[in-house]
């Protein structure tokens, strides 16, 4: 480790142990130490799912709600795959957050665009986490004008799906929980081109997350840690900026690839590293 990098380290550091407050704001890349792809660009996708470039699918028109009532044994080919995938334990990077978190006097949230619910399977409270792509861990009916019931995927529930074509065999799930008539169901994520989502969970966890937003104060020198957030899907940026100008909090940001800051966010570190490495570097001069 280089002298500027351990200087580096050891401002973040500091940063984190003056804060009153921490926002933890994690896109994709988080989750690649913990064994997950992190689907960048169409090689990367096609990577993990080789039926898939033979036909020319890109991640937006895959992860698409028209496939259920297409071929929904396709479409669960491709979401059971990823249900089975996101079971892997979270990495260690994860309780580094929650032991920071716990020394905090106003704690901590988290915003994250992952759907793989790893936050919570970490330790994280249910309550102290905001899902702004919903989570792959519950359940929806495809056609949600007849039941807008969101219902918890079943733990005994595992699927097979072939490899040459990412087609689920067998019965696909259906819902919701103690219906007369089950009916097809589909992961309560929001999609692209998503006019069926149901967002009930996700209203819930946004306003748990904006209300503890309103009570934090600029004395509360609230620290924003960023964690494999790219541009692709800018959400999770956008909401670590913002949040970094309105509430003047210091801005880390962690990125292999797009470590860039605006220039308006003078307090702010940039560390073109991974979640799991760059955590550790910063806890082990905490």
């Amino acid at each position: 480790m280089s002298a500027v990098h351990k200087d580096m380290f050891m401002k973040a550091a500091e940063a984190i142990r003056n804060s009153k407050a921490i926002l933890v704001t994690a896109g994709a890349g988080m989750s690649v130490d913990s064994g997950l792809p992190d689907f960048r660009g169409p090689e990367g996708f096609w990577k993990a799912y080789p039926p898939l470039k033979k036909r020319g699918l890109k991640l937006p028109e895959m992860s698409n709600p028209d496939w259920f009532e297409r071929d929904p044994h396709f479409a669960w080919g491709f979401f059971g795959h990823r249900y089975t995938m996101y079971s892997s334990k979270p990495h260690d990077g994860f309780q580094i957050l929650r032991k920071w978190a716990a020394q905090k006097p106003k704690g901590a949230f988290v915003f994250t665009s992952n759907v793989d619910g790893h936050f919570q399977k970490a330790g994280f409270s249910e309550e102290s986490v905001f899902e702004c792509h919903g989570s792959i861990n519950y359940l929806q009916l495809v056609d949600s004008s007849r039941d807008e019931q969101i219902w918890r995927f079943p733990a005994e529930y595992k699927f097979v799906i072939r490899d040459e074509d990412l087609h689920a065999e067998g019965p696909l799930p259906q819902g919701p929980p103690g219906a007369d008539e089950a009916r097809l169901a589909r992961p309560n994520i929001l999609m692209f081109g998503d006019w069926g989502y149901v967002g009930s969970r996700q209203e819930v966890q946004g306003k748990s997350y904006h209300q503890w937003l309103y009570n934090i104060r600029a004395e509360d020198r609230l620290v924003v840690i960023e964690i494999g957030a790219g541009t692709f899907v800018p959400t999770v940026r956008w909401t670590s900026e913002s949040v970094a100008k309105s509430k003047k909090a210091t801005l880390i940001r962690i990125n292999p690839r797009e470590p860039d800051i605006p220039k308006a966010l003078k307090e702010s570190h940039a560390f073109p590293m991974g979640g799991l490495e760059c955590l550790n570097q910063i806890d082990s001069v905490m």
